[in-house]
Order: structure tokens, then C-alpha cells, then sequence
């Protein structure tokens, strides 16, 4: 059968991916982009990482009826 022989020298190569900067979430572009998504300070927070113990779960794909 030709042509399912081995290659030699097809595999993957294995390069190190670049490094991500770390963001700023204090930086003055963050701050103004959170100006338009956050509702209020406690919803500033919870999009930050910041959630308290008593938060409700969101039900994200539910239908609501």
C-alpha cells in the first residue's frame, strides 16, 4: 500500500507560548470600562473576583416561566 509508511520529522513542534501580561484591573481604561458594566459597588466587586459567602449561585440556561 503506498503512501502509509511512517513520517519521520512530522510531529508537533513544541514551542514555548508567550507569556500573558498580568492586567491591571486599577488601571484607568479598567476603571472606565467598569464605569459602564457594574451596576453599583457590591456588582464592582463580585465582576473583580470578590464574591462574599451568602452570594446566590446565577442559574445561567434556565428558562424563567
Amino acid at each position: 500500500m503506498p503512501g502509509k509508511g511512517k513520517r519521520k520529522g512530522q510531529g508537533r513542534s513544541h514551542r514555548k507560548k508567550p507569556k500573558k501580561p498580568e492586567v491591571d484591573i486599577l488601571s484607568p481604561a479598567a476603571m472606565l470600562n467598569l464605569q459602564y458594566i457594574a451596576h453599583n459597588a457590591a456588582h464592582c466587586l463580585y465582576l473583580r473576583g470578590f464574591r462574599w459567602p451568602g452570594a446566590t449561585k446565577s442559574k445561567k440556561g434556565k428558562n424563567k416561566t
